[in-house]
């Protein structure tokens, strides 16, 4: 399998390779680039990470699935695990998720092409983006209440899933959810602050207010703010959580936050 590779990976390239495969260097928003990436495969993982200082996030990560789509097609590739979040099933209040939603769709309508959607949680990694938060005031938050359960995922047990789904023989359309554990805001402080030194550290529930304007003051540009916003607003009202939720809750990654929590420790001593 090739996959094209981020201008951030292509130091890795020399890793790939040593693995076994063949980088593919290119950019996701070309069209015949990915046509020629995917000729011949009999499978590919397919991903459109946001671009974070752009604007028009969500219609740019559409596009890409646009291409991806076409691509897919003109190459008559027959399966594609795709990365897509808990929450896409909604076109509405997921901030960045929504672009996700409507690439879904565009991969429900391909013929002949088995596509498996792998829905993920929250990624543990965004947590490190709270680090200058509990430095400088001492407490963790979000704009929803501390007794929201959130499912959240480590990147690991992503890649561990996506293999899985590659290999597979498999027909139509499904969704399965990458999910490594199931906890309340709540947790998050107490782990999180235990494994840091601070077990008091506090969840604190913004207004929606807040937390844009602390969003923009971390440095974030206004749409992506925006988006986060409107995710964290999503939420705390459900929306986000409801498809996972209505599909039983599956947790299928290994890695608890108490495990994610020593990672976390290692970026915050740092």
């Amino acid at each position: 399998m090739i996959l094209p590779l981020s201008a951030a990976a292509k130091l890795k390239k020399n890793e790939i390779q040593s693995l076994g495969a063949k980088a593919a260097i290119g950019s996701i928003t070309d069209l015949d680039f990915l046509i020629k990436t995917f000729e011949g495969a009999d499978a590919v993982f397919v991903m459109t990470p946001p671009n974070l200082g752009a604007t028009q996030i969500v219609e740019d990560t559409i596009s890409v699935g646009k291409n991806y789509t076409e691509a897919i097609r003109k190459t008559n590739v027959k399966h594609v695990v795709m990365l897509s979040s808990v929450g896409a099933a909604s076109p509405i209040e997921n901030g960045p998720i929504k672009g996700l939603h409507q690439i879904e769709n565009l991969y429900n309508g391909l013929e002949n092409t088995s596509v498996t959607f792998v829905r993920a949680g929250y990624f543990y990694n965004n947590f490190f983006n709270d680090i200058p938060l509990i430095q400088n005031a001492g407490i963790i938050g979000g704009n929803y209440p501390e007794n929201t359960n959130i499912p959240v995922v480590h990147p690991v047990d992503i890649a561990k899933i996506a293999a899985e789904e590659l290999v597979k023989n498999t027909d139509g359309k499904k969704i399965r959810y990458a999910v490594s554990d199931i906890r309340p805001g709540s947790d998050f402080a107490s782990v999180l602050g235990l494994a840091i030194g601070k077990p008091e550290l506090p969840w604190v529930e913004f207004t929606d207010e807040e937390y844009l304007n602390g969003a923009l003051q971390g440095g974030l540009p206004q749409e992506m703010a925006e988006l986060y916003t409107e995710m964290g607003r999503g939420i705390r009202t459900g929306v986000v959580q409801k498809d996972f939720v209505e599909h039983g809750s599956p947790v299928t990654g290994e890695t608890k936050l108490e495990e994610f929590a020593k990672e976390f420790a290692t970026q915050f001593n740092s």
